[in-house]
């Protein structure tokens, strides 16, 4: 059905990296303070989560996300838009804050699929 809708193909403009207001430099600056909080959040998980993360657009603005796949369970991300006018784009409070968050849902998110049905390994 939805092959049939006027809109299909057609790329959405709040979307693309073009509508992105900064200069190579900014972002590889936020493309590493990014990847800071992704790397942060592999430091709480065990290697079975896959941690990525993504600098793009929305609205107008820049928006990023830090994505965690657990192994099984649903996916979590967190995405939020810096404001490329602050000193940093990314503090470091944010960084911690948010991989914080991001480790525990994810975590969550394997108890919830696991349920109670594993036993207990000690007492």
């Amino acid at each position: 059905m939805n092959a049939n809708t006027p809109y299909v193909g057609r790329p959405d403009e709040d979307t693309t990296d073009d509508a992105v207001d900064l200069t190579s430099a900014e972002r590889r600056t936020l493309e590493a303070r990014v990847s800071s909080v992704a790397a942060r959040t592999r430091t709480f998980l065990p290697n079975e989560y896959v941690v990525g993360s993504r600098v793009g657009a929305a609205n107008g603005g820049v928006r990023v996300s830090v994505s965690v796949r657990p192994p099984v369970g649903n996916p979590v991300s967190a995405g939020f838009d810096p404001d490329p006018d602050a000193e940093e784009l990314i503090s470091d409070e944010d960084v911690d804050e948010v991989a914080r968050g991001l480790a525990a849902s994810a975590a969550l998110q394997v108890k919830r699929a696991v349920g109670d049905d594993i036993s207990q390994t000690a007492q």
